[in-house]
């Protein structure tokens, strides 16, 4: 079968833009900026979709989230860390620092409150996690799990205090970071040993009415979020991803602590 001239050239024209779709402009590889390494003691934790919240009160309802690529420190703030910033600055020194129960080097810094923990990541040029940064990071990518390794009990894979028992894990008080596995983002302690201060206010009636992309919390209030449980907890149900509670921002006791994060940079 003979082609006309006039289809063989229409042919060859929609072969032609085929073969050119989905190819970058060499524009847009220029813009396109690959993302560097974390900083030490850091994770890359990719962005992506997730459902935060539950069907709880106070953590209702569930819905959709994207949360853009960030660092995240791979352990909370430890009193070695936070002893070099009070001497770099002179901000005043944690009031447990010299409980020897809770004041070892690679124990978590407690005892700091929601501006302790500003300062100190401003110190550091980093920042607090907004609480959807928070609980993403928690999940590492699980879907649909209550906790940071799954469903399965937290008995033995992290710090707290199963039926008031503050020794059943093998730590009475604050563990030192690292000691329980780590999540699928490779994060220490993102269940149990301390509460995390997040950036948010805390307000049990915003997930209602959230942004999808990069919620940030509410735009006043009174409390801060803190997440993660602690040492102390005796019900299994702070432990989870989904767990949150609003803390008055000044208090400084043995079960709050945090972590940081930090905006990716590209080369």
């Amino acid at each position: 079968m003979i082609i006309p001239k006039k289809h063989l050239i229409i042919i060859i024209s929609l072969f032609s833009l085929l073969l050119m779709c989905g190819k970058p402009k060499i524009e847009d590889k220029q813009l396109v900026k690959r993302i560097k390494p974390p900083p030490e003691g850091m994770v890359l934790i990719p962005g992506g979709y997730f459902t935060m919240g539950s069907d709880s009160t106070g953590e209702s309802p569930k819905h959709r989230v994207w949360v853009d690529t960030f660092y995240m420190d791979k352990y909370e703030v430890t009193n070695k860390q936070y002893l070099e910033f009070v001497k770099a600055t002179g901000h005043p020194k944690p009031p447990f620092i010299n409980d020897t129960l809770l004041n070892k080097p690679h124990q978590p810094v407690v005892g700091v409150s929601y501006f302790d923990a500003l300062c100190y990541a401003k110190w550091a040029r980093k920042r607090l996690p907004t609480e959807a940064e928070w609980e993403y990071a928690a999940r590492g990518g699980l879907v649909d799990r209550e906790f940071p390794w799954g469903d399965d009990t937290p008995f033995g894979r992290c710090n707290y205090a199963p039926g008031g028992d503050l020794g059943a894990d093998g730590y009475k008080y604050t563990a030192p970071v690292g000691i329980f596995k780590p999540n699928n983002f490779g994060l220490y302690d993102m269940a149990g040993n301390v509460w995390e201060w997040c950036a948010d206010f805390y307000d049990t009636l915003y997930y209602r009415m959230s942004p999808e992309k990069n919620p940030t919390g509410p735009d006043s209030g009174y409390l801060r979020v803190v997440r993660g449980g602690s040492w102390l907890s005796i019900n299994p149900r702070h432990l989870r991803c989904a767990s949150r509670m609003g803390l008055k921002p000044f208090v400084q006791d043995r079960y709050y602590g945090f972590r940081c994060v930090m905006d990716v940079k590209r080369e």
